[in-house]
């Protein structure tokens, strides 16, 4: 890898597409990196009617995207896994070097495929399904597994908001808003942590929680029903659900929470007579926050990768640490190795 100064001589320039919870917390974070610049906010909205903190940033309405791909260096998609990023990211990713947050599990591989043709049609550099999990999560996994390859991977979240889950309830036909949180299951954690290595079931691992303002005259049952059969986000999961006002959402759940850990259990020795416990924990005040900096993080390094001349899509195993930085590899031997 080539050395870096410090300091970047000219400022990553970033676009954020979408402005809502996480699209304000990314504008938050490249506040937070001074070797980045936010340029331009593009939005599905009235542009006119959204206020953003970044007094030399300007707002644009989506469909103006495609003008700006020679004057952004990274375009940063702040929208849903479940309708809007499927489409948003191959799209963009043509022309511009991009960010994803796609967090849909099971369908990270067919996003790959589509989002590598369309960045390698335009040469540009796409890293997807960034976050805390799929994301750090992810990383701690691969790190752990290839560790102790005897053993087994745990993954707990919560309990806490997901921002996907409560999306994907709000798109339901009748729900004017929604929350909802997924709670881990404290005896099959205790019993991971005490190094029985149980085998679990999604079911048995979590549960799920929603809370749902429903419009008026809406059929609560039908919306409950498609809470709890929804394939990749409710169907596997023992979910309840409550309808409550949307001032008692506001007043109860407010705030956007979340956190979880990584486990891994395994044994070493001719014997395999030694166990061991590796465990990656977060506790979050904010979910979109917190996913918004790790996403400004690999921004720096889809930058740079697209600078090396790399193209197509990535995920995080793809990256080198060091690239997530904007210390130089110099400061980085020096100060953190």
């Amino acid at each position: 890898m080539i050395e870096r100064q410090t300091v970047e001589r000219m400022k990553t320039r970033i676009g954020i597409l979408g402005y809502g919870n996480l699209g304000r917390g990314v504008e938050c974070a490249i506040r937070q990196n001074s070797d980045m610049e936010l340029a331009v906010v593009f939005t599905r909205r009235d542009p006119g009617s959204v206020k953003i903190l970044t007094e030399t940033a300007v707002v644009r309405s989506v469909s103006e995207a495609v003008e700006w791909k020679d004057k952004l260096d990274v375009l940063i998609l702040c929208g849903g896994s479940a309708t809007d990023l499927p489409e948003q990211t191959p799209e963009y990713a043509e022309h511009f070097n991009v960010v994803d947050s796609f967090d849909t599990h099971a369908r990270i591989p067919e996003h790959f495929e589509k989002v590598d043709a369309a960045a390698k049609k335009g040469g540009k550099t796409a890293i997807i399904s960034v976050g805390w999990d799929p994301g750090m999560f992810s990383l701690n996994r691969l790190y752990a597994d290839a560790i102790l390859p005897e053993g087994k991977d745990y993954t707990f979240w919560g309990k806490g908001v997901s921002q996907g889950h409560s999306d994907a309830v709000r798109r339901i036909k009748g729900v004017k808003d929604a929350k909802q949180y997924t709670i881990p299951v404290d005896g099959a954690l205790d019993s991971v942590r005490a190094g029985e290595n149980p085998k679990l079931s999604i079911r048995q691992k979590h549960t799920r929680e929603c809370f749902v303002v429903s419009e008026e005259g809406a059929d609560r049952a039908r919306i409950e029903k498609e809470i709890k059969t929804m394939p990749n986000y409710f169907a596997d999961y023992d979910t309840t659900v409550h309808f409550i006002t949307e001032e008692e959402l506001k007043r109860d759940h407010s705030g956007i929470p979340h956190g979880g850990f990584v486990l891994r259990s395994g044994v070493t020795g001719q014997e395999k007579e030694n166990r061991h416990l590796i465990e990656y924990s977060l506790k979050l005040d904010s979910n979109p926050e917190f996913t918004a900096s790790v996403i400004v993080a690999y921004a720096r390094a889809a930058f740079r990768l697209s600078k090396e001349g790399n193209s197509g899509c990535k995920t995080v195993f793809d990256i080198a640490p060091a690239y997530l930085s904007a210390k130089s590899a110099r400061e980085l031997r020096a100060s953190m190795l």
